[in-house]
């Protein structure tokens, strides 16, 4: 007989994990329903605090919550279905793994019966996952369905990376009494402190430094005031990596830029002459592109970066933590010729950059972009950029303010700027958001344009449209390589996102580009700014 509504159970374990979760405040759920993950859904729709943002494809979800952590600090959901659904989650998973950011993964699974060889829809999921989790398992008995939740979000946080779970339909819809439940204990956040010692010993080797200067990484934008600090004490420059970039606006006087491939000059030449890098939340990665020899002290909260690099002094910390004491305990320095210098060289990047932008070159030059953009974003803007070369430009050319950004970083998946804008406008509605991606990179996740308009999140999506993959072809330049396989048959992205029911606007001139930024700006619903572009860096 056929079970009606007033016969189910009162609370499901779907229920009940839900409902865990809202106690720890994670309420946002990205993903796709499906016959396996049923119970969960419909857990999901009926507490009142949940929210269910339903994608067109599951990467988009799983890259979606990574970028959710990397703007908030906060958890989110990936909620699917098994087999297909749980695959499609490996690339955006994959990126919150590389980059450290935690995500929950709930994932349904096949009735117990139906497990094995021969199921519908039925992976080994456990095996799947093992290489992107932190934490990874089944629930098998309703009875451990809270203690495994708590135990994935214990791991997820302190782990900072991925937990994922898989739950049998048939257990998700089992009846279960919370009051009986088993929880582990989870804590919100973790903070490390430093030794003594290490502070001791940092302190000794920049006072007997004549040249230090800061690298800001990706983990010290929480610390942006501690490391102006401890710059302004010791009147060193602060040059930063690419996801280190806008820990302060770029015309403080203490920032040199990015530091790398796509850096400025003068950025470079500090570091080389320098005699101690005072590393703050940074990786050392070959992007970055740190002489090995040079000596460094280095803050970082992951243990495990220490020794990437040859330390003058590791310390295992939260650099904001760690870098108060130090400024506390460092001597005040002066070194007037060393800021004038700086301000000098900041002065001619900024004027080369202007040179660069040029206002009357078709295809509209991606300097020109970029300029416009930094012009005419506004200061508290949140932005997703995409891989590619619109990310090199955006790290070159894109001067910040107050703006933050996201990416993928380690992993460097195309695709994470249309997911990554979704996540920031659910963090922010208030605030701008901003994509800025390439043709290549929209075109992998276009479909989830129509997500912004279906859940009201308007965002601009600026598309650097040069019909190849640029990145790629600069590359095969770069190894000898004739251009190969990089051409690109792209769709009208302006006249898609109209018929998706956003805005489109198709840029083909420089001049039409400000009034278009301008005018997105103004409207309520998502835009794609389309315009036509050059795929040569220079020259």
């Amino acid at each position: 007989m056929k079970k009606t509504t007033s016969d189910k159970p009162a609370t499901t374990v779907a229920d009940v994990l839900v409902s865990e979760l809202e106690s720890w405040g994670i309420t946002l759920f990205f993903g796709i329903p499906g016959a396996s993950s049923l119970p969960l859904v419909d857990a999901v729709r009926r507490n009142q605090s949940a929210r269910y943002i339903v994608v067109r494809h599951e990467e988009t979800a799983a890259m979606a919550a990574s970028a959710y952590n990397k703007f908030t600090g906060n958890i989110a959901v990936c909620l699917t279905i098994a087999g297909p659904g749980a695959t499609n989650l490996a690339t955006g998973l994959y990126d919150a793994k590389e980059d450290r950011a935690s995500v929950l993964s709930l994932n349904g699974q096949v009735k117990m019966q139906y497990g094995g060889p021969g199921g519908i829809q039925e992976i080994d999921q456990d095996a799947f996952f093992r290489p992107i989790a932190v934490f990874n398992n089944t629930v098998a008995d309703p009875a451990m369905a809270v203690r495994l939740l708590t135990r994935a979000l214990r791991y997820a946080i302190a782990g900072r990376g991925v937990a994922q779970i898989s739950i049998p339909n048939d257990i998700q819809g089992s009846p279960l009494d919370p009051e009986h439940c088993e929880r582990e204990t989870c804590i919100p956040s973790i903070s490390v402190a430093p030794t003594d010692e290490s502070i001791r010993a940092a302190v000794e080797a920049i006072d007997g430094a004549k040249h230090p200067v800061i690298l800001a990484g990706f983990g010290a934008l929480h610390a942006a005031d501690a490391v102006l600090d401890l710059a302004t004490k010791l009147q060193a420059p602060i040059v930063t990596t690419l996801r280190g970039k806008g820990i302060l606006p770029d015309d403080n006087e203490w920032i040199a830029g990015v530091h790398g491939d796509l850096g400025t000059p003068h950025a470079l030449m500090l570091v080389m002459k320098s005699d101690l890098l005072i590393a703050c939340g940074a990786s050392f990665s070959g992007h970055t592109g740190i002489p090995p020899g040079k000596q460094a002290i280095h803050i970082d909260i992951d243990p495990l970066q220490l020794g990437k690099h040859p330390l003058a002094v590791g310390i295992w910390a939260d650099c904001a933590i760690a870098i108060p004491r130090i400024v506390e305990q460092v001597r005040q320095r002066e070194d007037e010729e060393g800021r004038q210098w700086l301000a000098g060289k900041k002065q001619e990047w900024h004027n080369r950059l202007n040179q660069e932008a040029d206002p009357e070159a078709v295809p509209i030059r991606p300097p020109y972009i970029m300029k416009v953009l930094s012009d005419l974003l506004p200061e508290d803007a949140i932005i997703s950029i995409d891989i590619g070369d619109n990310q090199w430009w955006f790290g070159r050319n894109f001067q910040m303010k107050r703006q933050r950004f996201a990416m993928s970083g380690y992993l460097a998946a195309m695709g994470f700027g249309l997911p990554g804008a979704i996540a920031a406008k659910l963090a922010y509605p208030e605030k701008t958001v901003v994509c800025i991606t390439g043709d290549g990179g929209f075109s992998m996740v276009m479909a989830d344009f129509v997500t912004t308009i279906k859940y009201n999140l308007p965002i601009i999506v600026v598309v650097l449209n040069n019909h190849e993959l640029a990145m790629i072809r600069q590359e095969q330049r770069e190894e000898r390589y004739p251009p190969y396989g990089i051409d690109l048959l792209n769709p009208d992205f302006a006249a898609y996102a109209r018929d998706a029911g956003g805005a489109g606007i198709r840029v083909t001139r420089p001049q039409e580009l400000a009034e278009a930024v301008e005018k997105a700006l103004q409207m309520n619903t998502s835009v794609v700014i389309d315009i036509e572009t050059d795929p040569k860096r220079f020259g």
